[in-house]
């Protein structure tokens, strides 16, 4: 069957609505990133070269976090951000880590955890493994707090072998953000402000009707179930306030965690190697 010419369109009843239908269809722009496990090996040795600059997703994909989020919620985060980032920032994105450096959930079950060394040199195998085919530069989208340890000490071993080594700092990132739409006393973990970000990036993660308050004092040494000892009690797995998040909240944070995260990228890549 032939198609009607755009010519014969125009003459059809409606026809001034005809340009906004085409632009509606319009394809959504290709993503400016490439993924690196999409391509063949051949692909890749085109594409790794020293200027490239190397995204590494990081998010548990089993870690406790509360009664209404799932054990996989920095992992949704890692997956969340890849995709703004690969968007947004011609970079190339390596297969996103799914176990790290997690000692302050331990108490509550199905939550992982890696030794600080075994979590330093994984990153720093991957690195090497990816930077001997030419790339100087990597970016680690962390979504953990303990994590930032065995990456700051993959960082300065990096350093010395010449490439350089960067990672999302999440106590620092949108921090202004948060500050402007945060209510809740004290928290950081599956608490008002995570589970906010949740609900703008995955509501179907959330049950908001499981969500608590449980914001103790903070101790020391993680998150326990157990009064009476050094570290926070939290027998819910929350520490914070998870009742007061809303998806509003959750946009304000998330928006300007993924401007500073690409700022930082592009830092990065201006940055000259060792």
């Amino acid at each position: 069957m032939r198609l009607p010419s755009l010519r014969s369109l125009a003459l059809l009843p409606g026809a001034a609505l005809l340009p906004v239908l085409l632009v509606a269809q319009a394809p959504p722009p290709a993503p400016r990133g490439i993924v690196l496990a999409d391509l063949t090996w051949q692909e890749a040795e085109r594409v790794l070269t020293p200027d490239a600059v190397i995204v590494i997703p990081l998010g548990a994909q089993a870690k406790e976090h509360g009664p209404h989020l799932r054990l996989d919620n920095d992992f949704q985060l890692a997956e969340y951000y890849r995709g703004r980032v690969l968007a947004a920032s011609a970079v190339i994105v390596a297969p996103t880590v799914n176990y790290h450096f997690y000692p302050s959930f331990l108490e509550y079950p199905g939550s992982t955890h890696l030794q600080f060394e075994t979590a330093k040199n994984m990153i720093v195998d991957i690195v090497r493994s990816l930077a001997g085919y030419g790339p100087r530069r990597f970016y680690v989208l962390n979504t953990g707090v303990s994590t930032a340890r065995p990456l700051a000490a993959a960082a300065e071993q990096l350093r010395a072998e010449g490439i350089l080594f960067a990672f999302t700092n999440v106590l620092a990132v949108g921090s202004a953000a948060e500050e402007r739409v945060r209510q809740q006393v004290r928290g950081t973990h599956a608490d008002e402000i995570e589970t906010s970000m949740m609900l703008y990036m995955r509501p179907d993660r959330v049950d908001m009707s499981k969500a608590v308050k449980d914001d103790s004092p903070q101790g020391t040494g993680g998150l326990t179930r157990v009064r009476g000892n050094e570290k926070t009690y939290s027998p819910s797995g929350v520490w914070g306030d998870a009742t007061l998040a809303t998806r509003e909240k959750g946009r304000v944070v998330v928006e300007a965690i993924v401007t500073e995260i690409l700022a930082e990228i592009e830092a990065l890549r201006r940055q000259t190697t060792p």
